[in-house]
C-alpha cells in the first residue's frame, strides 16, 4: 500500500479514525473492520478506551448495514481489539 494515501498503517492495512469509530482495512477489498470505542476513562489528560466493539463487515454498498456484519465481539482495551481485528481481517481476506 502506498504510505502517501494512508499515513497510518497497522500490519499492512490502513487505519482511519472518525470520532469514536476506527476503520481498519481498505474499502477496495471485500472486508473491513469497524472498531467503536463504547466506553473510555480519563487517565491524567488522556482518554483510554475501556470497552471497544469490533465488527468484521462486508464492504458491499448494496447491503443494509446490519446485513454487512459477519462477526462481532467486544474487548476491554483498544490493544486487545486491534489484536482480534488484525487476525479476523487477515483470515477473511485470505478466504479462511
Amino acid at each position: 500500500m502506498a504510505s502517501e494515501k494512508f499515513p497510518l498503517v497497522y500490519k499492512g492495512h490502513p487505519l482511519r479514525r472518525k470520532d469514536n469509530l476506527i476503520y481498519y482495512g481498505s474499502m477496495a477489498e471485500k472486508y473491513i473492520i469497524m472498531l467503536q470505542v463504547v466506553d473510555s476513562k480519563k487517565d491524567d489528560d488522556l482518554n483510554v478506551a475501556t470497552r471497544v466493539s469490533v465488527q468484521l463487515q462486508l464492504t458491499d454498498p448494496d447491503l443494509k448495514s446490519r446485513d454487512r456484519v459477519v462477526k462481532k465481539s467486544e474487548k476491554e482495551s483498544l490493544y486487545a481489539a486491534m489484536d482480534v481485528a488484525a487476525v479476523w481481517l487477515d483470515r477473511a481476506l485470505a478466504g479462511k
